[in-house]
């Protein structure tokens, strides 16, 4: 489930889901709660340009690898 990789990102970079939703209300101007930002996580209804923003705010990379040539 994407709720509990997200929430392990934010636990090793010391965030809170409430503090990871702040920095998203400034980047995407945007209001973000930790009641909403939970809710999107849970049901898996976030949009995927928002995990790459929580990526960026978290200091992670996401990428695509091809596991035909690993």
């Amino acid at each position: 489930m994407i709720i509990k990789e997200i929430k392990q990102l934010i636990l090793d970079r010391d965030y809170t889901l409430t503090t990871l939703a702040e920095e998203l209300s400034k980047k995407m101007n945007k209001k973000y709660t930790m009641a909403n930002l939970s809710q999107k996580l849970r049901k898996e209804t976030i949009p995927y340009r928002e995990i790459k923003l929580i990526a960026e705010i978290l200091d992670y990379e996401i990428k695509f690898v091809d596991k035909r040539r690993r």
